[in-house]
């Protein structure tokens, strides 16, 4: 049997269209491990040697360039699939992912793959979707930087964060995992003085509220109308 209940997985993007027997064959290959606030789950260019779903928490996923600067990629939210590195032709992990907050994955062998797409097809259509929407992020967050005015960049993330990892609250959308300016800063390609100033800004304005590591939109429409450049 799995070590895993189905009905804490059944929902997820990555298991659309498996019957109850196969979803219970994948969950007994796998395993569940916890992973504190800070620790990683695997480093930039380390092996391949595993791929995940995130079942609990929240993970940042980041590159260090060759001369050590950090740029922040990503957030993986609960029921996202990370870390399929062989999916891509690739043996090790192009990136870092640690945990922002006490979290739990599901974890399988990456030679367990190929075996199991051959044997559930409708995996690799599952993990080709998931893939292909993070590619049209990556171009989307391409062409702001290339194009767009830092204002209008910080409004989108921030928009997007929202989106993804949003919970409404009294006073509107909390962005609901530990975030800094730091991180916004390296998600738009600018710097922390310059989305401190924009935040701060905001703030005054009662667009956003911030906090230690938190970031609240107060104001999504009027967001939404600086990220597309349309006058208040």
């Amino acid at each position: 049997m799995p070590s895993v209940d189905r009905s804490l997985v059944r929902g997820l993007p990555l298991f659309f269209g498996l019957e109850n027997t196969d979803l219970d064959v994948m969950l007994t290959e796998a395993r569940s491990l916890r992973f504190s606030k800070g620790s990683p789950v695997f480093q930039q260019d380390e092996e391949a040697h595993s791929f995940f779903v995130l079942l609990h928490g929240h993970l940042r996923v980041f590159k260090l360039t060759p001369d050590g600067q950090q740029v922040v990629v990503r957030f993986v939210a609960p029921g996202d699939l990370f870390g399929i590195a062989m999916a891509m032709g690739r043996t090790s992990y192009p990136a870092n992912a640690h945990a922002v907050v006490d979290s739990i994955v599901l974890v399988w062998p990456s030679a367990a793959w190929p075996r199991l797409v051959g044997r559930f097809p409708q995996l690799a259509g599952n993990a080709m979707q998931t893939m292909g929407t993070r590619l049209q992020d990556a171009h989307t967050r391409v062409v702001e930087m290339s194009t767009e005015q830092v204002e209008r960049r910080v409004a989108h993330t921030l928009l997007r964060l929202a989106r993804q990892a949003g919970r409404k609250v009294g006073a509107g959308v909390q962005i609901d995992f530990p975030i800094s300016r730091q991180d916004v800063a390296e998600m738009t390609g600018t710097t922390l003085h310059t989305v401190s100033r924009v935040l701060s800004a905001w703030e005054e304005q009662g667009l956003v509220e911030g906090g230690r590591q938190r970031i609240m939109v107060r104001d999504p429409h009027k967001l939404f109308m600086i990220a597309e450049g349309m006058p208040a």
